[in-house]
């Protein structure tokens, strides 16, 4: 490699594609009570395919590893993942199950509300991670995160290990996480929430965050990188913690932006950038991504990335 950035990056992704019905809602409503919305987007989603979809979007090669229904969505989907110019030949059709969908509701204050339905995401299964083994460790980075079974993600985790793939874990939705996982994982990347359901801390100020971030960086990972909001990122690792405060934007939607950081962060440690400068550029694109309505769709390219990275002058581009 001659430099950070002059590498090209090779990611696999092993996790969730689903279908995202978004609302655009004046205000998040109440129990039983019925709102009249302003508007209705509907979208290729799911974590994984997210971060496949920024991963790709930034100029990296990915490989997804995923299971939709055979239905009008997955079908959908697949071909999405074809237009991105994502490897496919680890999709799977699930016969049983309908496509994953997450119904989203996003108010006039940039807030959301957001239910994932599975669906054929449940069927990937430890198996359909062994027979994309080639997939795993032709990568720079793996990446899983919880919408899929989490001894399939334990076992593309073990598999990357095996050949020094470095792998990065999006612990969402947060669940018990068995410590072999956090072993296998060089850095896990949670939000505010998550972290305080892993390990039952707050982390409302920074201070509070980081003390969680450590706690859960003392059961095995390499790096903790914790998303956090509009204060954008804090990175803990056995050097210290450093805060990566956001780019300031004006806020549309939010939906999606926590995926557009870990595609990019994976990007760009796999393009050889240390994990700090990484992170810094991470949430400049996530901050970017918020600034448009949608998920994959408001995602920028690798040039509007640069442009922006260029323009609010905090990082040289490469």
């Amino acid at each position: 490699m001659s430099g950070a950035g002059s590498h090209h990056a090779t990611i696999c992704v092993v996790g969730s594609s689903n279908i995202d019905l978004i609302s655009r809602v004046p205000r998040l409503p109440r129990l039983g009570e019925t709102l009249i919305g302003h508007s209705f987007h509907m979208g290729y989603g799911g974590k994984g395919a997210n971060q496949a979809v920024m991963a790709a979007k930034l100029g990296a090669r990915v490989t997804m590893v995923t299971r939709v229904g055979r239905d009008v969505f997955g079908e959908g989907t697949l071909r999405n993942y074809s237009d991105q110019g994502i490897d496919t030949r680890h999709v799977r059709f699930d016969e049983e199950r309908f496509s994953g969908v997450a119904p989203i509701f996003v108010d006039d204050n940039a807030d959301n509300v957001i239910v994932i339905i599975p669906g054929a995401n449940m069927g990937l299964t430890p198996e359909d991670a062994r027979a994309a083994r080639d997939g795993i460790l032709a990568a720079d980075v793996l990446c899983c995160q919880l919408e899929i079974p989490i001894e399939t993600t334990l076992e593309a985790f073990r598999i990357a290990r095996s050949g020094g793939v470095r792998t990065i874990l999006n612990p969402a939705p947060a669940m018990f996480l068995p410590d072999e996982l956090l072993r296998l994982t060089d850095i896990c990347a949670p939000n505010e929430v998550e972290i305080e359901q892993l390990t039952g801390r707050p982390a409302v100020t920074l201070s509070e965050a980081e003390k969680a971030a450590r706690e859960l960086l003392d059961r095995g990972p390499g790096a903790i990188v914790l998303t956090i909001g509009d204060r954008g990122a804090l990175l803990v690792d056995a050097e210290g913690a450093h805060h990566v405060p956001a780019v300031e934007v004006e806020a549309i939607d939010p939906t999606g932006a926590g995926d557009a950081f870990i595609g990019s962060l994976a990007v760009f440690v796999a393009e050889g950038f240390d994990l700090r400068e990484a992170t810094r550029r991470a949430v400049a694109v996530a901050s970017l991504s918020v600034t448009r309505i949608g998920t994959q769709v408001s995602f920028p390219d690798r040039r509007q990335a640069e442009d922006f990275l260029a323009e609010r002058g905090r990082i040289a581009t490469v």
